[in-house]
């Protein structure tokens, strides 16, 4: 089952890790062969993947154009004529065949422009065609850029700095991002990886020197424990590792991993542990807080008038006859008669 062309793509840009600006078919050769072979090329950056066939996902032959030293056009583009043309490499010669001139001339501008970072003056392509290759062309100079941008400068270690010396702007770009990097001194690195071996055994910081850094580990030897310190040299293109055969690296998160790889990952970066409590500690309960009881509210007795009466008054232990009750008695008494 073949697999579908969107996933050799994404295969591709991953193994390559550049660009795609222009491919297809295209025939080549060495000066010393006499056939020509055929391949499906890939113009990634500024190189040349090539590959069996369009299934391939991992590139038979790199050719590196940051090497090209010139590029020779034996058939011109006016002839009609399947284009071939010769690149000098830095050490060897490459034919490149293409049997539709069209498609040939496009190979010939856009390996132009990425070799020279300008478009060719003279140019037979359409105008979307152009287009492409203007888009091209701008992606490629601002990966350029990028790539080229040297890396942050270390902060001066405080020790170095004199007593009028302002501190060194904020850099986002710091290697303080790096668990493993403090800035401290070569003796303050080598006491905390003697006094705390349980954090790590390698420290990344600032070099005496400026614009360097430094490298310091504690490997663990039949005589016993040894310190080790590194000079990191800073470049534009990244860091210089000191050594016998020195090693050029594009980040200190390079350089620490080469460092791991070297040790075979016996050695691992210093990085404090956080503390956390192993308890819970019980607080005391609050003193006991006596509310004072409300007292009992008093009601207040509803104050009536005394009943005026008319007449005389009735002797303890009588009752009082109400008016309108002797009225109605007398009334009666009347009826009857």
């Amino acid at each position: 089952m073949s697999v579908p062309a969107r996933v050799v793509h994404m295969r591709r840009a991953t193994i390559t890790a550049l660009p795609l600006y222009y491919s297809g078919p295209l025939l080549k050769k060495l000066c010393s062969e006499t056939d020509y072979k055929k391949f499906y090329a890939e113009l990634r950056g500024d190189a040349l993947f090539l590959y069996k066939d369009e299934t391939q996902d991992t590139y038979t032959e790199k050719l590196n154009l940051q090497e090209m030293k010139s590029m020779h056009l034996e058939s011109p583009y006016e002839r009609k004529m399947p284009t071939v043309f010769t690149l000098t490499l830095a050490t060897q010669k490459v034919h490149l065949k293409m049997d539709n001139p069209d498609t040939g001339e496009e190979w010939r501008v856009y390996i132009q422009t990425m070799v020279q970072k300008e478009i060719p003056s003279q140019l037979q392509l359409l105008p979307g065609q152009k287009m492409l290759l203007e888009d091209a062309l701008s992606q490629e100079q601002g990966r350029k850029a990028l790539a080229n941008t040297p890396p942050a400068l270390p902060p001066r270690p405080a020790y170095l700095r004199g007593p009028s010396a302002s501190p060194p702007p904020p850099d986002h770009s710091s290697p303080e991002q790096l668990p493993c990097f403090f800035n401290v001194t070569r003796q303050e690195a080598e006491q905390m990886l003697e006094q705390n071996p349980e954090y790590g055994s390698i420290i990344l910081r600032p070099s005496a020197l400026a614009k360097n850094y430094a490298l310091t580990l504690r490997q663990v030897t039949a005589s016993g424990p040894v310190m080790r310190n590194y000079r990191l040299t800073c470049t534009k293109s990244g860091f210089i590792i000191q050594l016998e055969t020195s090693v050029i690296v594009s980040s200190l998160s390079d350089v620490l991993e080469y460092f791991l790889e070297k040790t075979e990952y016996r050695l691992h970066p210093y990085t404090p542990c956080e503390t956390y409590n192993t308890f819970i500690e019980m607080t005391p309960p609050p003193e006991r807080v006596t509310i004072p009881s409300r007292a009992a509210k008093s009601v207040p007795k509803a104050e009536v008038g005394p009943m005026v009466c008319s007449g005389t008054k009735p002797g303890e232990g009588e009752y009082v006859v109400p008016e309108e009750h002797q009225l109605n008695k007398k009334k009666g008494v009347n009826e009857r008669i």
